[in-house]
């Protein structure tokens, strides 16, 4: 009997976000990344850059129960980078300096003088609030940047947080989170296609895909418009997760088949997409 899978949470922090001026490529890539490996990710937070806010959103995943929370943002040197001290103060921990931690920035420091000739470094204040980290916490090297990702445990939520510029956090997560969420998933395969429907205004689909959905529980169908009412055209998106490859794909093709035998009837058109993507934890 199959598990149920494991769930993640992501939380984007930084004001940048709420204000508008950065797009949040971050959330969407760790969704598409997460969901690609069979593990769901139910809940996106943004939030500012602001302590009390951090804690609170961190309390609040945690006790919902994800195995994972993924945070973004605020890990840096500037006074806006309040992350840590969000997430100590939600695990009613304190910031201490991490040694390891210490260690991985001033190497990196010590890497930049050289690069620009220059033969001392000197860890500031700045520097080294990079390495304080909630007692507990384990550091986790950044291949690109500077300030390390951190990983710490609440029970049995594992929290991570990474950083907000997407190349580290990108890094981080293939180097460090990715070995251990492909663990977690197990033998979860995520499969996905979609069918392409004209001719049919999305308002006339919505009872087909509750009947279609209805028939086939296990299949998650979602629709897209992408054309106007005049002229009606909808990506109708077909997904399930599971263990077993050869079922994910008969789920998907009853679906599929059911879909197309009711659109024909309203005399809508359909086209598959000649993209189907199979995700596992092999990726």
């Amino acid at each position: 009997m199959s598990s149920m899978p494991k769930e993640i949470e992501i939380v984007s922090i930084g004001n940048e976000l709420l204000i508008g001026k950065t797009l949040n490529t971050n959330a969407q890539w760790l969704a598409k990344r997460a969901t690609s490996l069979g593990l769901p990710v139910r809940r996106v937070t943004v939030i500012g850059d602001d302590v009390e806010e951090i804690a609170k959103t961190i309390q609040e995943a945690v006790h919902r129960n994800p195995a994972f929370i993924i945070t973004t943002g605020g890990l840096g040197p500037t006074f806006d980078d309040k992350a840590l001290e969000g997430i100590a103060q939600a695990l009613h921990s304190k910031l201490t300096i991490n040694e390891e931690a210490l260690r991985m920035v001033e190497e990196k420091y010590v890497k930049y003088a050289e690069e620009r000739g220059q033969a001392k470094i000197e860890l500031t204040p700045p520097r080294i609030k990079m390495a304080k980290l909630p007692a507990e916490a384990k550091p986790l090297p950044n291949p690109v940047g500077t300030a390390p990702g951190v990983a710490v445990k609440e029970d049995d939520v594992t929290v991570f947080a990474l950083p907000g510029v997407p190349s580290e956090m990108k890094s981080i997560f293939d180097t460090s989170l990715l070995p251990v969420l492909k663990a977690a998933a197990g033998d979860q395969t995520f499969f996905e296609t979609s069918l392409y429907v004209t001719g049919i205004m999305e308002s006339e689909m919505a009872p087909t895909i509750d009947k279609v959905m209805h028939d086939n529980p296990h299949t998650y169908v979602k629709s897209h418009p992408i054309g106007a009412e005049k002229k009606p055209s909808l990506e109708l998106h077909i997904s399930t997760t599971t263990e077993d490859i050869e079922v994910a794909k008969r789920r998907v093709g009853k679906t599929l088949i059911q879909l197309e035998e009711l659109i024909r009837e309203k005399g809508g058109k359909t086209q598959i997409s000649k993209k189907e993507r199979l995700s596992t934890q092999l990726e």
